[in-house]
């Protein structure tokens, strides 16, 4: 059996939220709990970074200061003890490593950044597109049994693809639109929501 579980708002803070403080542009806040299509939500943080002059390195450097959400190292170990765990997260290899190595390195899926000789991002590449609930498809078509955890608009595909499928501190917004999905908004909940669909899989 196998948790699947986003990474940003679940586990550590937003990416993005972070470097918006650290530089003062608003419009950097918005995330996937805000725009649900992808692409347009990236295609307008890299307007903003190609305007401000922000590279790379200006992002890792937020990144660097960063560290798991309180709670989230506990609670990914007594995941670890019941699950095999896969975090499928919509960043990027290239801003993840550090918060990897804090979480005690836990597979991770997720994308790719195109970086010029300048460390300017000029673009990103996506691993799979819908690339979450393909993975999601991919483990049950291995006959694994698949719990997925996510935040965002952009996790609602894998944990319809999930054989159980758990909100963790989703906005209300998301709530209204997906209701099938049990909300949890501590980590004791999500964990204890996890083990009483493990024992209905185990069941099935």
């Amino acid at each position: 059996m196998i948790a699947c579980l986003d990474l940003e708002g679940v586990l550590v803070p937003e990416i993005w939220i972070a470097f918006a403080e650290k530089t003062g542009i608003e419009k950097l806040k918005l995330t996937t709990r805000d725009i649900p299509d992808y692409d347009e939500l990236m295609q307008g943080r890299l307007k903003i970074l190609d305007e401000n002059n922000l590279k790379l390195d200006d992002i890792q450097d937020v990144i660097k200061g960063i560290e798991p959400l309180p709670g989230a190292k506990d609670y990914l170990n007594k995941l670890r003890e019941q699950f095999q765990i896969i975090i499928l997260s919509d960043t990027f290899y290239e801003f993840a490593a550090p918060l990897m190595a804090q979480l005690g390195y836990p597979t991770l899926f997720c994308h790719s950044l195109v970086v010029d000789e300048n460390k300017n991002i000029a673009n990103y590449q996506l691993r799979q597109k819908d690339g979450k609930s393909k993975a999601v498809e991919a483990l049950k078509g291995l006959n694994f049994k698949v719990i997925a955890s996510g935040d965002s608009y952009n996790d609602t595909g894998m944990l319809k693809a999930a054989h159980r499928g758990i909100f963790f501190c989703p906005p209300d917004s998301i709530i209204k639109e997906f209701p099938q999905f049990p909300v949890t908004r501590k980590y004791d909940e999500c964990f204890n929501q996890f083990i009483t669909f493990k024992k209905e899989l185990e069941t099935d």
